[in-house]
């Protein structure tokens, strides 16, 4: 289940090539911000380090898209993952219990029912969505979201922070705009990346771009990136050009366990931002919303096995509009628009912020 190099590899060498003449993406970023640091999330998409291995596989997403039937492995059951160890819920053999992690893309749900895999693409980023009780963890102490109030040092939760790895990069802009991003598009998008339609692929790739089309909550301007570019001037045209741009960063990748909140805990200016979560496509693409009811911080993060973090996490002060059975009310069991909640963000996701407080 996944997209095959070569025809991405061509794909991406001809749009080298176009946009060989523009100005480069780390170049726009220089001129256009030239007083902000550049993120490793966004530091990680600039290269198209695809390009050095032709032996391997392009899959959706980082980390792309794999689908095992588990037959004859340890652990059985059926494990379906979307975005490259992402976040995730298996519930497979032999314990059978259902796991979230946080991660990089979208959720992904297994049922394993007669070893056929069940593939339903949602994101917990996306407010209008429904969970249902297969997206629910069993397992009380995992902090997909959480209460702000509980954002202090020395809070404990179970986290899933993983390595950045090779693989969906940004296309600069001129590539971007001359390459197909639309529902009526999609024989033409499925052509274009050799993807076989009603394929895994082909379900992923279509939800992405239907989520970008789907209109916001109230309240929310939302925007899909196909390039760095149409990132920094969605942000930008929301929050002004004196803004900073952060993302999580972990030391090293390691498995589930208990993080210890550190001493250090830092609010961002302004009570807005610019949110730009990656998406699972063969290129990089982010849904970005731009909401005046957040407040984001940078929180570090201890280990039990001594990993240090440095995690952006968002909360949300107006929940009043999202869905009531969305899966933050769900797991933390409060009802839209009582309290704030709040979340980590994935290593390859952006939060955009003023330097300064509205007025000041």
């Amino acid at each position: 289940m996944e997209f095959r190099l070569l025809p991405i590899l061509a794909f991406l060498s001809l749009a080298l090539v176009a946009s060989h003449a523009a100005i480069s993406p780390e170049l726009y970023w220089k001129t256009v911000l030239p007083n902000s640091p550049m993120p490793k999330a966004v530091k990680d998409l600039l290269q198209p380090d695809v390009l050095e291995d032709k032996s391997t596989s392009v899959n959706v997403g980082k980390g792309g898209v794999n689908v095992d039937a588990g037959k004859g492995k340890p652990g059985g059951g059926t494990h379906v993952n979307v975005g490259g160890k992402g976040v995730g819920v298996n519930t497979g053999k032999p314990d059978k219990r259902t796991s979230v992690g946080v991660g990089k893309g979208g959720v992904s749900v297994s049922t394993g029912h007669k070893g056929k895999p069940v593939y339903v693409g949602v994101s917990p980023f996306n407010y209008v969505y429904a969970a249902n009780e297969n997206q629910l963890h069993d397992d009380p102490n995992t902090a997909l979201f959480f209460l702000e109030k509980d954002l202090h040092p020395g809070m404990k939760m179970n986290l899933h922070f993983t390595q950045t790895s090779n693989g969906a990069t940004f296309l600069s802009r001129q590539a971007a705009k001359s390459t197909p991003f639309s529902s009526d598009k999609l024989p033409e998008i499925f052509n274009q990346f050799s993807v076989k339609p009603g394929s895994v692929e082909a379900e992923i790739m279509q939800n992405t771009i239907k989520e970008c089309e789907d209109p916001g909550i109230k309240g929310e301007q939302k925007y899909c990136a196909t390039s760095l570019e149409s990132m920094i001037d969605f942000s930008t045209s929301k929050l002004g050009k004196s803004v900073q741009a952060i993302s999580t960063e972990v030391k090293k990748g390691t498995k589930m366990q208990t993080y210890t909140i550190a001493a250090g805990v830092k609010q961002m200016a302004a009570d807005k931002s610019v949110v730009c979560h990656k998406q699972n496509y063969p290129y990089a693409v982010f849904y970005c919303h731009a909401t005046q009811t957040t407040r984001a911080y940078i929180v570090p993060l201890e280990g039990v096995d001594g990993t240090k973090a440095k995690a952006a996490a968002v909360c949300h002060t107006d929940t009043s509009a999202w869905n009531p059975k969305h899966l933050a009310f769900q797991v933390l069991k409060v009802k839209p628009g009582t309290v704030p909640i709040c979340h980590f963000l994935p290593e390859d996701h952006i939060v955009w912020v003023p330097n300064k407080k509205t007025g000041e």
